[in-house]
């Protein structure tokens, strides 16, 4: 393994461990929402979602063997009963059925 390798994969644990476990340890009780930082916190976790969300349906949109049905049909159950219920825990709970009752039905024969 390289030098460069090595210093850039410490120094990305690094940023990723003081990214995570800093804001936990700052006190953020009189940071007013509109100020840059307050902005920044509080779309951090919206684009790490995205960001998981596009990273994991991008090989099931770039296979070849019909694995996007149930992520349309998972997706869209996501969706629908957040908007609905405005449950997390639902939403998660409901795409996994639909996900998973999708790929049950395709494989029927």
């Amino acid at each position: 393994m390289s030098l460069d390798l090595l210093m850039m994969a410490l120094a990305v644990g690094v940023a990723t461990y003081a990214f995570r476990f800093g804001p936990t340890k700052l006190n953020l009780q009189g940071l007013p929402e509109t100020s840059p930082l307050g902005r920044f916190l509080a779309a951090t976790g919206p684009a790490a979602i995205a960001t998981l969300f596009v990273a994991s349906i991008l090989p099931m949109l770039r296979a070849e063997t019909g694995q996007a049905l149930p992520l349309v049909f998972g997706t869209t159950a996501v969706l629908a009963v957040f908007f609905w219920r405005r449950s997390v825990v639902a939403a998660t709970l409901a795409g996994a059925l639909a996900y998973g009752l999708t790929v049950w039905a395709a494989a029927l024969p």
